[in-house]
This record gives structure tokens, sequence and C-alpha cells, in this order.
């Protein structure tokens, strides 16, 4: 049964699809590639068909026998010669003399042509499946069997259709299905290629149709693409459905109706013309790309418009079947032997102009710059490869199509696509490219997409300068900076917002690459960009996210250094958004790592170094670090997983980096009491929010990197704030102390608030600025600012430098203010601080009368509760500050140092920690002689540090240290170090040599002091005075031969034969092995 015509046919009211004129020249095919006859009748059809047209209905049907038997007989003979006589004999039974030769097709023309005028329905038949029955192996008898078929369809459309449906079912499955071994076995091939003869019978069928075409069209279309489908794939197969293809779409351009047409297949049948030409040998030898593209082209011009996923298969095929060729001086090499070479170049240049009128064609369908980026889009594997004559070719393709849409589209549609930014930068990427016409090419390709956008404004003036620019381009071909600038100027001026972040962030990609001519250009042309001002706020975002990603894969170290400039450049011109883009880029909660891999801050911190190369725009980011930390929604307002990301969070863990940065060393020091203020601040605040998991478990010695918690990332920037800024006697103390370790509870915090700022008023740090951010937070509406305000400012009342800062009545001021204050302890403090002596001068001679009293009581041999005592006399002694305790002070320093050897430690710990306070107590007048008085002290307090009493030697650590600070001693750095976190023989040795190399020629006075300690009630300090012995002997016993008199040797004599009769075995030891060194010693020292 016949299939019915398609239904799909129905007048639409679009508009005209017709080809385009070079593609309707360049579908003109010859019969050499194709093997289809042309399109028009040849001269003596007309007198042909008059003549058959005149037969009788018998004489008709003698004539087709005897043609058929012709046909029958020659079709055997296949390989050999034929001789029609028996035709010629017909024709001049006809009278007709064909002067011409016959074509081998003739018979089958003459046979189509009785058959169409032949009114014999049930004769058609019979002569249609004869004719279908031949032998299919003859590429000549495939053509005249579907010549025939096809003239005979202008007249019997449905029995036509019929016989081949009714073939397709039969010998075409039955030979398509057939094993490979029946396939081996059938030697003569009758039905090998039935499936070509039935494409080439559609196309002829096509080609005949005349008004019939639209009606049956998708009917023909979808036989194709199930022949081309089903049926094996060779040579004979393309060739065919090829010929098919052409001869169905030259019958669509005869026909008026086409544009409006809604056609079914145009989909498959591209599917299948692309199927062909991926399968194109990588050689040029015939013209078959250059037909099947211009069919696709063709066929894309039909409705409905091709979805983009069509186009996008048809853009990837084409392109990677021509541009993956080999470079155009080896295409002949690559050819494989052939009988006539053929001429490859012309054959490669009409393939590339195929090519070009596809993509001319896409534009012209849809004027708008949405379709020349989506065109563009699918060069971009091209423009990216590593192969120069790729890379060329492409170039030319653009600048082709570029350069049409410029002399012959109006864009419709003012369409401004983002990622045309992205395909002008990888055009930019190739002014360097090794190929001078690439280079060349792109840059006219730049100016020609530049002036597209500028069309689309309509600013006249733009528009002639970039011609002008073309222009030159043509006729220029050296390389230019000024061309450069003028270019990306024109880009920044000329794109949108979006096009130009699509421009950097392409441009940025590139900076990874290994190609050192690219990444330099690319860093080039970015530095140009970042210098013109050009972008916006709202570009910042994505630019420094693009730039962080890639920082980690840039090759090159000149290509990270101008990066960072640029980095520099963006920072000056937007700062608050370059802060807010940084901080996001790395969270608190994943990146606060410490230890030797702690990688995730160490990504981002380049970014930041960049920042601090501008004295002033460093400044700029310290302040507004110092802004973001204070901004703290309410507790209520926070959740608990969203307190890693408060912006006051991500401030903190980046302040806490940018502390180990040495670019930002003076910045944080300019800055230092409003860090200060924030951070301890912060860690109140932090405390409000119960967000203090992993702050009191935290361990010092161990190196790993681990994750900090937001508390413990507060309390070490905090410390690091003053060990970076070189303040470390600030920060060793409350470290000796364990001054530190009160910040981590919120019942101790005010504690170490005030253990903090005492330490600082002693050592003068930063007291003036601190005081001056204090009374400003003290004025806060924020309780947690009057809180750390407040603290500070009643401990630097007693600071000596404070009334070189601020007058009396402004303290007075500042204090009655917190007298107001809605929190108890604000208002406490305030009290105190209003009663200080700095508030009332007049108190100073009543605490130094009040401490003369008390000294009576204190020099007595046995005085009642000693440590209370000591603590009052504590407070009177940091109460008078910076008037000082005068001459008493030496008095109390005498009785403390005798004090150290007391039987309870925690005497002895009390005198100790007092005698460090006592020593700075006299004022500058008295300040040598107390300087000399801890001189005196140093060995004592050395021998305490192995005290038994461990709250002994804590006080020890920090008196000894700040003796050491007081004698000024070269290493007081180092020696903190080893008080604070050295262990064991190594930290006590370290310490030894600290001590006596800052103190050259008193060797024979610390040992005459060690020697009095051998005799010590404490095993404790017996045992450190020996080692102290032992090492001075050993390692400056040549100093000691020049230093000690007789005497000190006569008495180290007498200590160390009391040592031959301890009971304790290790004096006996000790004895024993350097009693040798003391009689040597004894012979050398002569008087």
């Amino acid at each position: 049964m016949a299939a019915s015509p398609s239904d799909g046919f129905r007048r639409l009211r679009w508009g005209s699809k017709r080809l385009s004129r070079p593609v309707q020249q360049e579908m003109d095919t010859g019969r050499e590639i194709t093997g289809e006859h042309p399109s028009d009748s040849p001269p003596w059809e007309e007198e042909l068909v008059s003549k058959i047209r005149a037969m009788s209905a018998l004489e008709k049907t003698l004539a087709l026998e005897a043609i058929s038997h012709c046909i029958q007989r020659h079709s055997q003979l296949v390989r050999k010669e034929v001789s029609y006589t028996s035709i010629q004999e017909l024709l001049a039974s006809l009278k007709l003399d064909l002067k011409q030769p016959l074509e081998k097709t003739f018979p089958f023309h003459f046979y189509g042509l009785i058959l169409r005028e032949c009114a014999s329905v049930d004769l058609v038949k019979r002569h249609l499946a004869s004719l279908l029955e031949l032998c299919h192996q003859s590429s000549s008898q495939r053509e005249g069997i579907a010549l025939a078929i096809g003239i005979t369809s202008a007249s019997h459309m449905e029995e036509v259709w019929a016989m081949l449906e009714h073939l397709g079912r039969t010998r075409f499955l039955q030979s398509t299905f057939m094993s490979p071994e029946s396939q081996q076995l059938d030697r003569n091939t009758h039905w090998k290629w039935v499936g070509s003869t039935s494409l080439l019978c559609l196309g002829q069928i096509a080609m005949h149709a005349r008004e019939q075409i639209l009606p049956w069209v998708d009917n023909i279309a979808s036989r194709m693409v199930y022949y081309f489908s089903c049926s094996p794939y060779d040579n004979v197969l393309k060739t065919s459905f090829l010929s098919a293809a052409i001869m169905l779409m030259k019958a669509l351009q005869r026909e008026d109706g086409t544009q409006n047409y809604k056609f079914t297949q145009i989909s498959e049948l591209i599917s299948c013309l692309l199927c062909v030409l991926q399968k194109e040998p990588n050689f040029l030898a015939t013209l078959f790309r250059q037909k099947i593209i211009l069919v696709i082209a063709a066929l894309s011009n039909l409705r409905p418009s091709l979805k983009p996923t069509v186009k996008s298969k048809i853009l990837q095929t084409c392109l990677q079947s021509l541009y993956s060729l080999p470079p155009t001086e080896t295409l002949k090499r690559k050819l494989p032997p052939l009988e006539a070479a053929p001429d490859v170049m012309m054959l490669y240049q009409k393939s590339v102009q195929a090519l070009d009128l596809l993509l001319q064609n896409f534009v012209s369908e849809n004027k708008s710059m949405d379709e020349i980026c989506f065109l563009l889009q699918h060069t971009e594997p091209w423009l990216k490869s590593d192969k120069i004559h790729e890379r060329k070719r492409v170039v030319q393709s653009v600048f082709l199509l570029l350069k049409y849409v410029v002399d012959h589209v109006k864009l419709t549609e003012e369409a401004m696509p983002s990622m045309l930014g992205h395909q002008i930068g990888l055009l930019t990427l190739l002014w360097r490219d090794k190929d001078k016409a690439t280079q060349s090419r792109s840059r006219q390709c730049v100016c020609l997409l530049l002036q597209l956008l500028i069309q689309q404004k309509g600013s006249t003036a733009e528009f002639t300068y970039l011609n002008k620019m073309r222009s030159f381009e043509v006729r220029a071909h050296r390389e230019s900076e000024t061309r450069f600038f003028n270019l990306v100027k024109a880009l920044d001026e000329n794109l949108t917002v979006a096009q130009h972040t699509q421009l950097i962030l392409t441009l940025l990609h590139e900076l990874c690459s290994r190609n050192r001519l690219r990444c330099d250009l690319a860093a080039q042309l970015l530095l140009l960009i970042f210098e013109d001002h050009s972008i916006k706020p709202e570009q910042v975002a994505e630019i420094l996210q693009g730039l962080f990603l890639k920082l980690p894969c840039i090759i090159f170290k000149n290509i990270l250094q101008t990066m960072m400039k640029a980095v520099t450049m963006l920072g000056t011109q937007h700062t608050q958004e370059t802060v807010e883009v940084l901080l996001s880029l790395c969270h608190p909660s994943e990146s606060q790592l410490v230890g030797p891999d702690s990688l995730p801050p160490r990504k981002v911190i380049p970014l930041w170094t960049a920042l601090a190369t501008n004295n002033r725009l460093a400044r700029k980011v310290i302040t507004l670090l110092y802004m973001k930390l204070k901004l703290r929604p309410p507790k209520e307002l926070v959740r608990l997983p969203e307190q890693a990301q408060l912006i006051s969070q991500l401030a903190l863990g980046t302040i806490y980096e940018l502390l180990y940065v040495r670019e930002y060393k003076a910045t944080v020091r300019w800055a230092f009491a409003g860090i200060l203020l924030g951070l301890l601040t912060q860690l109140h605040y932090l405390f409000e929010l119960d967000a203090v998991e992993g702050l009191s478990d935290y361990q010092e010695d161990i190196l790993e990197a681990r994750t900090l918690s937001p508390c413990r990332t507060c309390l070490e920037a905090l410390k690091g704030l003053f060990w970076t800024t070189n303040y470390w006697e600030v920060f060793a103390e409350l470290k000796l102390l364990r001054g530190w370790e009160l910040f981590e509870h919120l019942e101790t915090y005010t504690e170490g608030v005030t253990l903090l700022a005492r330490a600082m008023a002693h050592y003068d740090c930063e007291v003036k600025a601190v005081l001056g951010q204090a009374v400003i937070s003290l004025k806060s509406s924020e309780e947690r600012d009057n809180i750390v305000a407040i603290l500070i400012i009643t401990e630097f009342l007693n600071s000596q430098e404070l009334t070189q800062y601020t007058s009396r009545k402004t303290m007075d001021n500042f204090l009655n203010l917190g007298l107001n204050n809605p929190n108890q302890l604000v208002r406490a403090m305030s009290l105190k601080g209003l009663s200080s002596i700095l508030m009332h001068p007049k108190k100073v001679v009543l605490l130094q009368n009040w401490l003369v009293g008390l000294l009576d009581s204190f020099l007595k041999p046995e005085p009642r509760d000693l440590i209370g005592l000591m603590e009052i006399l504590g407070d009177i002694v940091h109460c008078l500050g910076g008037q000082g305790v005068g001459t008493l002070s030496l008095k109390i320093a005498q009785r403390l140092l005798s004090l150290f050897e007391h039987a309870q430690g925690d005497v002895r710990a009390g005198a100790i920690f007092l005698y460090g306070s006592v020593i700075y107590s006299g004022g500058r007048k008295l300040r040598p002689a107390l300087r000399t008085h801890a001189w005196h002290a140093l060995v004592p307090l050395l021998l305490h540090l192995g005290d038994s009493c461990p709250q002994v030697v804590t006080k020890t650590k920090f008196t000894f240290l700040r003796c050491a600070i007081l004698l000024k001693w070269e290493f007081r750095k180092e020696l903190f170090g080893r008080l604070a976190w050295g262990s064991g023989l190594g930290a006590e040795n370290d310490i030894f040599i600290y001590m006596v190399e800052s103190n050259f020629g008193s060797y024979h006075h610390f040992l005459m002091q060690a020697l009095m300690h051998l005799s010590s009630p404490h095993h404790s300090m017996k045992l450190a005075a020996m080692r102290f012995i032992g090492g001075l002997l050993q390692d400056y016993f040549a100093d000691l031969c020049v230093c000690l008199t007789k005497n000190d040797v006569q008495t180290l004599l007498t200590h160390f034969e009391l040592l031959k009769q301890d009971r304790d075995s290790t004096s006996r030891r000790f004895y024993r092995s350097f009693l040798d060194d003391v009689i040597e010693l004894s012979q050398y020292v002569t008087y």
C-alpha cells in the first residue's frame, strides 16, 4: 500500500527563507562529482516526448518490451562495451535521429519517458518491478534505474512510491540483515547496493515531482534517512546519499512555496550528512567536504529554524573536518596513490569557502549579536589550539565572517551578550602569535567586533576612529605598544560591564598557560586594563575570585609579580570592595590552621600582601578590617552555624594572618591601638556568644596543622599583636605570669585585661594611642567596649608617662562619665580611677608615710602575716607608680632578697615577685643603685629556677627576666624564649650562657655567690648551685684563673671540703668530679 503524502504541508506567514545567492551558485554540482544528471532536460527530450505521445497503446507496450529486453541483456554485460543497436532501430522507426552519441543511461531515460506517458497502471507496475529487479552493482545501472523511476513518478507517484516501499521491505531488508558469511558467498553482489539505488531513486523522484514535491518531501526525506542509516557504509552509499540530498535541495529551490513550508526531517538529514563528514579521511581528494557543507547550509534555510543543539553539532563537525586537516603545504603529501592527482589547494579553498558561506548563512538567518557570539563560541577550541596552522585557519574564518557582517548585515537586535567579552579575550591573546598573519587578523577581528558594538550604540565618531585603526592594521604588521593601549582603551569604553568582566576572566585564565608569550601578553593586557581605571565596583568580586583560583597555577615569577601590581591598582581604586572580596575568599572556620602545612590562608596572603606595597593603601586596608571587626550583631540574632560566617570573624582571621606578613608590620604598628581594642572587645563578644569551644584545651607545643576556634584565633591574634610589633616584653610578662590563660574564661577575663594594661603601662607600650582609643570606647553604647576601656584607663593612671599625654581635668571628665554607666564594673572602676594619686596628688605623701610604717614591721625578723604584708606593700608600690617609692625601694629590695631563702614556698614566691616590681620603683635617681642590687640578685634568682616549689619557679622567671631587661642584657628576647618554652638540661645551659655572657668579667662574683648556696637547706637550690659552679669551672676556667684571688680560692676549697663530708651522695660525687679542677685553679692563681 502506498504511503500517503505528508500532512505537514501548510502555508505559514513567515518571512522568506530563500537560499543565499553564493550558496545557490556553489550548489551547481557536476556529474563527475556526484553522478546525477543535470537538472535541465536534454535538447532531444521534447521531440522524443511528442513522438511517444503520438504512439498508440500497443506501440508503447511493444516499445517498452523492446527497451526492457535491451536493458536486461545489457545489464548482464555491465563490464563490457554495450551497443544500443535495438534502441537506435526503435528511434529510427520513430523517425528520430539523435546526432550526439547516446549516454549509458539513455535507455533508462527513454524507458522512463514512455512509462510516464503510459496510461495503463498495470503495465507501469509490471515494468517498474522488472526495472527494480535488475542488478544494482554498476554505478551507471543504479543511476539509470533511478532516472527511469524518477521520470515515471512525475505521472505515477503513488505506484512508484508503492514499488519502492515494497523493495525496501523485501530486497533491501534481506541484503541488510544478511550475515557476513552469506555476503561473502553471494559473489555476484546483485542486491548489495540496492539501498544506494533507492537513495538515487528518491532524489530523482524529488527532481521530477515539480509541484508535488512539498506534499511528498517529508516522506522522501524520511526514507533517505532510513536507507542511509540501515545500509552498510561505503563510498557508494556516501555518494548516493549526497547525490540524493543535492537533488532534493534543487527540487525545493524551484518550488516557490518552500519558504513557507514546515519540514519535519531537516535535523535527521543533517545528522546523516554530518556522519558522512565525520568519516571523511584526513586528506583532500574530492569536493565531498564542500558539497556536504553547502547542502547543510541549504537545509539550514528551511523551516523550522534549527535548534541550537543541531547548529552546535553542525559547527563542531564542520570546523573539525576542515581545521584539523594537515597544514596546506603538506596536504598534497598526505594523498594516497591516485591515477590523477587533484589540485589540493583548489579543493581546500573551495571547502573553506563553503564553510565561510555556512557561517555567513547562519548570521543572515539570525541577524543578532547573540548569533555572532554563538558562532564564535564554537571557534574557541581552535583559537586555543597549540598548532599554528589551526589558529591561522580559524582566525581567517572569524575575520571573513565579521567583515561580512560589518559590510552586509544590519543587526536587528540590540543584544549585548556577556560572552562576547570572552571571545574578544581569546582573540587578543593571539596578538603576539608566532604567525604574523594570525597576529594581524586577530587585531582586525577585535576592531571589527568593536565596530559592531559601536554600530549598535550609534556612535559615529568612534566608528570612524575604529575604521581608521582597521585600515592601519591592513597596512602595518609591526607590533606597537601604543596600538595595544588604544585597542584596550577602546575595549574598556565600549564593552558592557558583563563583557568587560568576561574579557578580564579570559585573560586571567591564560596566566596559567605554559606558553610564555601568551602569559606575558595576558599579564600586560590586564595591567593596561587595570591602569585605565575602567573596572567598576561590581566587577571586583568576580575578578579577584578568578585571580585567586589561578594564583597557585601561575608558573612564571614575573607574571605573578605583574598580577600583584594589578591587585595593588585594583585595591587603590576600589579599596572597600577589594577588602570585602578577599575576606570572603578564606573562611576562618576552614582556614585558621597553625603549623607548616597551613595552606588555605596562604593562598590569599599574596593578594593581601599586594595591598601593602602602598603605605596609604595598607592603612586603608587595616582600617577597613578594624571596622569590619566591629560589625557584631546581637546574640539573639546569631545562630550557632552562622557564627563562623560573621563579618567580624572573617576580619579577625585576616588580621591574625596579616600580623605575620612583613609588609604590614609598619601598618600594624600604626594601627596598634585600634587593633588591640578591637581584639579585646571581640574576645568578650565571643564569650557573649558562648563560642568558647577549643579555647582552654589549646597546646602551644603541638606543631601539626589544626583548626583554631574563633576564640582561640582571637587570643592568638592578641598575643601576636605584641610579639610582631616588637613589644615582646609585654607578651613575655603575661606569658611568664600565665596571664594569657586569664583570657580563656569570662570569669577571669577582666583580670587578664588589667594585667595586660599594667604590663603595657610598665613598658610604655603605645600608652598614648591606646589611651585615646580607650576614651573613644568609653563613649560607646556597647557595654563590652566600656568594660575594656575603663579597665585599661584605670591601669594607665599609674603610668609614669601618662601626664605627658593628657591633663588631670580631661581624665576627670572621662571618669565621671563612667560613673553614670549602667554596668556596675564600669562604675566601680571609674570610682577607683577617680581615687588614684594622679587625680589626688596629695595621696602621694599619705601613701609614702604609710609605706614607712609598714616597712618597720616588714624589716622585723619575724613579722606577722608576712605574705599579707608583702601584698599590701606591692599594692602601695603599684599605686605610687610614676611618683616612685624613693629611697625606701632599696630597703625593701634588700629585705626581699633575704626572704628568697625562706622555708615557706609561698613566702619565697611572694618575695621574688615583689622584688621584680620594687627594682623599678625607685625613680630615675635610684635606678643605678637598683640595677646594682638586681645584679647581686641574679645568682639567687637563677638558682631558684630549679626551686622545688612550682609557684616559686613561675615568679622567678618573671623577676629574672625583669632583671635582665633592667640590666639591658644583649640576649633578653632569647632568654625569654628559654624561660617560657625551654626545659631540661639544654634550656638550663642556654640560660646559664645568656646570664654569664651578658655580664662579662663578673664570673668570680657569680662563683662566690653560688658557693654560699652549697649549704642551702633546700636540696633543689643546692643542686642548682652545684650545676652552676660546675659550669663555671668547665666553661670559664681560664677567666677564673685571671680574676680570682688566693682568698677566693681558699673559700672555694673550704666549701668543697664540706661537700666531701656531706651525707648526700650527689654532693660527694660533685666533689670528686671537680676537685681536680679546683686544685688546678689554686695552682694558677698567684695573688
